[in-house]
């Protein structure tokens, strides 16, 4: 797919293990986006099944706060028939987006993997020697085999994540704001926290994440060059010192990825965290308000659906 190549051992191809403490690179990711987007229908499709997803989901709420305030108001005169209607059309929905973005989802993970290790292993053919002098064989490997399935997950799954992630939080924020102004704005009050938080989480875990996938190189070429040379291995007595070798690689690997999912583990109950915190601010002032007369009980509940789907 690409027309770059790498053939020189000095050129930096952004996959770089010295490198691995730099933030993201945008060209990189520019250039990774393409595999994805040389599959327009099923990103389109993906786009189009996390939209009605997110919209489903934000419906859900806003039914059952017209149920709450027609129950207050009504009591049993409520056609609750129609409101079934609504949630079951909304629920059949919801499904038949679920399905489609699984759907599409696997075809797009499936075909960007084909094509990073066809055009991976077609680029490895034109390769001078020199290159194969200055990466190792082990570096090599990883990246055509773990890496482009991670690469391939992270396109497909990503988007969908930041298709349906940013279509639920913008729907959210939209929902709460018509309903009270006032107090949506209370409850998003704990975003700058949170994008401060996760900013800084990011960065921690994008470090450990990248020191995983380095070992884990290292480790895969210390494989293939226990295989390769077994018979000078043996012929020297060099078992003892391999395996020695070979436990330190592993024991690197065992640190960074504890310190990794220790991050990742972290990460989690802060938000959620923040979560109870905007939940709680949802139903102190919302309390008040709905005390005063100033907001119905169905908005209050809806209120405090959304601000726990929120974060």
């Amino acid at each position: 797919m690409t027309d770059i190549y790498y053939d020189d051992e000095n050129f930096n191809d952004g996959f770089d293990d010295d490198s691995y403490n730099q933030g993201m690179k945008l060209e990189l990711w520019r250039r990774l986006l393409g595999y994805a987007l040389a599959y327009r229908f099923e990103v389109s499709m993906l786009a189009l099944s996390a939209f009605f997803t997110a919209a489903a989901e934000i419906a859900f709420p806003l039914i059952t706060r017209s149920v709450i305030d027609e129950v207050s108001a009504r009591g049993a005169d409520v056609d609750l028939l129609l409101y079934g209607g609504w949630y079951a059309f909304f629920t059949v929905m919801l499904a038949c987006s679920v399905v489609s973005f699984i759907w599409f989802g696997g075809k797009l993970r499936t075909h960007v993997a084909h094509d990073i290790r066809m055009d991976g292993f077609s680029n490895l053919q034109r390769l001078s020697f020199s290159y194969y002098d200055y990466r190792p064989v082990g570096w090599l490997m990883a990246r055509m085999t773990s890496d482009c399935e991670r690469l391939s997950n992270i396109l497909a799954w990503g988007m969908l994540d930041l298709f349906w992630g940013s279509t639920m939080m913008l729907g959210i924020a939209i929902a709460m704001l018509l309903m009270d102004a006032t107090l949506g704005l209370i409850v998003l009050s704990v975003l700058p926290v949170l994008a401060w938080i996760s900013l800084n989480f990011q960065q921690r875990i994008l470090k450990s994440a990248r020191l995983v996938r380095k070992t884990n190189s290292r480790i895969t070429g210390s494989y293939n060059e226990s295989i390769m040379g077994v018979q000078t291995s043996k012929a020297f007595v060099k078992e003892a010192q391999n395996l020695k070798k070979f436990g330190d690689l592993t024991d690197q690997m065992h640190g960074a990825s504890v310190t990794n999912l220790i991050q990742a583990a972290l990460y989690l109950p802060i938000v959620l965290t923040l979560g109870s915190v905007a939940i709680g601010l949802a139903l102190v002032f919302g309390g008040l308000e709905m005390i005063w007369g100033a907001i119905t009980a169905g908005t209050l509940v809806a209120f405090l659906t959304y601000a726990r789907h929120f974060f």
